[in-house]
């Protein structure tokens, strides 16, 4: 008999307070289009390659301070490139380019968020 649970995240959820506008940062982060709605009024799936989904959630969303250790990471080929972009994008950075391999941000809801060169 195969395994029950598969090794394999399907997708990760971010609390969120308002989804109309962690929805656009995420879109504008990522390069992507803002696509598709807003769901139950509380999610917005953000459009992502590969097979891990990426969910943003405003009903989990917790008014206390989020975790300090990254959530995930994004991948990237540019690790200089993308370090100006995020900071750029005027997110709050956690650190600079460590092991000229890895960076940490966070979003505007204080998720810390976590980009590796790939």
């Amino acid at each position: 008999m195969a395994h029950p649970i598969m090794n394999r995240i399907g997708t990760v959820f971010i609390p969120v307070s308002d989804i109309e506008k962690a929805r656009n940062w995420y879109c504008q982060l990522l390069g992507i289009p803002v696509t598709g709605d807003i769901l139950f009024g509380h999610l917005y799936v953000v459009p992502m390659a590969g097979e891990t989904g990426l969910v943003l959630d405003s009903k989990i969303f917790d008014t206390e301070k989020p975790g300090k250790a990254p959530l995930f990471h994004f991948n990237t080929a540019d690790i200089e490139a993308a370090y100006q972009y995020v900071k750029e994008l005027g997110a709050a950075m956690l650190s600079g380019i460590e092991h000229d391999h890895w960076f940490t941000f966070a979003d505007p809801d204080g998720n810390v968020l976590m980009v590796c060169k790939c």
